[in-house]
């Protein structure tokens, strides 16, 4: 018995230090290249909560600084993050949006109820004019969700003339008679949201023909549409078979996906107050998306091997149970270092797979879910997950640098997870890029990478991380986690080798 006790151990302890915990890295030879588009870095702003009113729109009588009734201290977060794009007006509220009902002196705009979130009645204050303004003073494109649910082809195609026609016809003269001559050339439009679900509860092969309508009659002007037909949920890849078979390539640029990280549709657990079994599994559900983005790649492969349509994750992000809803607003929720680690990999996984992911929208900016920015009447803050969005911005537009990683493992209970996620590319002044996440909450994971293929020697470094998971930025504390300087790396023969401490976000800057 004593013998076979030590025969165990011993077993034990080679299968411990056979684990090692070093990540190895190998840059591969690519043939083609391929360019990280910007759009990835998204962002989405639905009527819901407190996003847009009492968050993102104040008013122009605002004792808060604003311009045209938006905050300025927002204005100036959103400007340095370089936001490429801009969601809006939903999300589940697109679908009950008439978008003539917030268009002309604010006084006599209609009010709507808005059903999905919450009953509040809006007196759209805030529209068209109001977002697409917005997007010119922040240099992001707008990228405006068509109303099919509830609307008409007729209604979309007057909103597409309505801010894409030149004055002379009657759409044009409308917008120019409400304060704007030239129009504002939006391109992205989405054709319906979540038809599966608050769109209409439709079937794939019903939408498909709603959306062949949509699209046929939606006028392109002097610009080119970039339209985007509503894709699946997660991983319904029927939705996606049907989409990219039945619908012309004629009528259509990009398919969306949805994918929230959730751990119980039923019981999402709280956005601060969790262990590390539920951070394990947040980050269990937030790494299916590479799965999800592969399954979804590979249908659309099939009908379109050349990429030509780009796939759309255009909401993401972790969803918990509510804070005080009577304080904070509907789906509000503190943003902590497990967000981070949601958007690190998140943003990861899209770089890597950015041959057909093109364009993705983090849900959602101020106020909701994961949220960059929070506000408490003259109070704001950034979140961690604003940093990491900061953070990766260097990779936008920028040429991907394939990798192969070999990652050790987060073990928790038996079960396990690739502890370190990893993405890099090269922008047009020739700077590498490599953005690096530990998700394992207990212990530092190193990583060797040769970048005698990228000649580096120079190189610069960023963190962000914080003592425990569940930390968060608060508005008594708005500092508590920010970026701070990383020099926990070494470079020698062309071997680069870096420490990652636990839950950290790393970005390193080389040339």
């Amino acid at each position: 018995m004593k013998k076979f006790l030590i025969t165990i151990i011993l077993l034990t302890f080679q299968n411990v230090f056979s684990q090692s915990n070093t990540t190895e890295i190998e840059v591969l030879k690519s043939d083609k290249t391929t360019e990280i588009n910007k759009n990835i870095y998204g962002h989405f702003a639905e009527h819901l909560g407190r996003c847009i009113y009492d968050g993102i729109y104040v008013g122009d009588k605002s004792p808060i600084a604003n311009t045209n009734g938006v905050r300025n201290d927002i204005i100036k977060a959103l400007q340095e993050l370089k936001v490429p794009n801009l969601r809006w007006p939903g999300g589940c509220f697109a679908d009950t949006y008439h978008w003539k009902d917030g268009i002309g002196a604010k006084n006599e705009r209609p009010s709507i109820v808005n059903r999905w979130w919450g009953g509040t009645t809006e007196n759209n204050s805030f529209g068209t004019h109001e977002f697409l303004d917005l997007c010119e003073i922040l240099g992001t494109e707008p990228y405006l969700a068509g109303n099919v649910g509830s609307g008409t082809p007729r209604e979309l195609d007057e909103w597409v003339q309505y801010v894409n026609y030149k004055p002379g016809s009657p759409m044009a003269d409308l917008r120019v008679k409400n304060g704007r001559k030239s129009p504002w050339n939006v391109s992205i439009w989405g054709v319906g949201n979540e038809m599966w679900g608050c769109g209409g509860n439709m079937t794939a092969e019903y939408y498909v023909n709603l959306y062949k309508q949509y699209a046929t009659f939606m006028p392109s002007g002097d610009s080119k549409l970039f339209r985007i037909a509503s894709g699946a949920n997660g991983d319904d890849y029927h939705w996606t078979e049907v989409l990219m078979r039945d619908i012309p390539k004629s009528l259509i640029e990009g398919v969306a996906m949805h994918w929230y990280t959730v751990i119980d549709w039923a019981k999402k657990g709280h956005s601060t107050n969790f262990d590390e079994s539920v951070y394990f599994e947040s980050m269990k559900q937030a790494l299916r998306m590479e799965e999800l983005v592969t399954k979804h790649s590979e249908i659309m492969d099939k009908y379109d091997p050349e990429k030509k349509v780009a796939l759309i994750v255009d909401e993401w992000g972790g969803w918990y149970e509510p804070d005080d809803t009577a304080k904070w607003g509907v789906l509000y929720q503190q943003n902590t270092i497990r967000d981070a680690m949601i958007a690190g990999v998140t943003l990861n996984i899209f770089n890597n797979h950015a041959d057909r992911v093109r364009g993705a929208n983090l849900a959602q900016v101020v106020n909701v879910l994961q949220s960059v920015i929070l506000t408490d009447k003259e109070k704001m803050l950034l979140t961690p997950t604003y940093y990491v969005m900061k953070m990766y911005n260097v990779h936008q537009g920028a040429q991907l640098i394939p990798l192969k990683i070999e990652s050790p493992k987060y073990v928790l209970d038996n079960n396990e997870l690739p502890a370190v996620s990893v993405s890099a590319s090269k922008d047009k002044n020739n700077l590498v890029h490599i953005s690096l996440v530990n998700i394992d909450s207990q212990k530092q994971n190193k990583v060797k990478i040769n970048v005698q293929q990228l000649g580096l020697k120079n190189i610069s470094g960023q963190i962000l991380t914080s003592p425990k998971i569940t930390d968060y930025n608060s508005f008594e504390n708005s500092d508590k986690i920010k970026p701070a300087v990383f020099k926990s790396f070494t470079i020698k023969n062309n071997q680069l080798e870096i420490t990652l401490p636990p839950h950290s976000v790393v970005v390193l800057e080389g040339k």
